[in-house]
């Protein structure tokens, strides 16, 4: 299996760079993973509801511009369904089986995902209610997508 993280924005703290790095180096066992950064957008303070929708359609172009015909997208986004665990790893194997074998999950920045984005994905996954810091969804995805794989493989791994 094939999976594509198209991320706005760069991870730049180290530790978070350093998970990053953790959960491919595990991942590599499991599937071919790439992560495509694309350039986000200065927000000014106070912009306008017309100046977040123009940032975000920006933002939306640059990742729909590595998103190809044959890939199963997912959109993160608070709204999305969420699933548990092993319903998020039964769901990828799912996906595998009936030939979706490259997915890649976007994750949008600071301002969300344009809706031209959300048009586009197959689906919308949400971790949660709450809002999280787009550096940090990085690494919750990846540990996620870690964990769905052993699940998957029937080994063990901590709860």
């Amino acid at each position: 299996m094939r999976i594509t993280i198209l991320a706005v924005g760069k991870v730049k703290e180290k530790f978070y760079t350093q998970a990053v790095g953790e959960y491919v180096k595990r991942l590599s066992r499991y599937c071919r993973l790439d992560i495509i950064e694309v350039a986000d957008e200065k927000t000014p303070d106070g912009a306008s509801e017309a100046a977040v929708r123009r940032i975000k359609e920006k933002e939306g172009e640059r990742l729909l511009s590595h998103v190809s015909d044959g890939m199963h997208v997912v959109a993160l986004a608070i709204d999305g369904k969420m699933r548990s665990s092993e319903e998020l790893s039964g769901h990828l194997s799912g996906l595998g089986l009936y030939g979706n074998s490259h997915i890649a999950f976007v994750i949008g920045g600071s301002l969300g995902l344009s809706d031209g984005v959300i048009t586009r994905a197959d689906e919308a996954l949400s971790f949660s209610r709450m809002t999280f810091p787009h550096q940090l969804m990085r690494v919750i995805l990846l540990e996620q997508l870690y964990r769905s794989f052993k699940i998957q493989a029937g080994e063990p791994y901590h709860k």
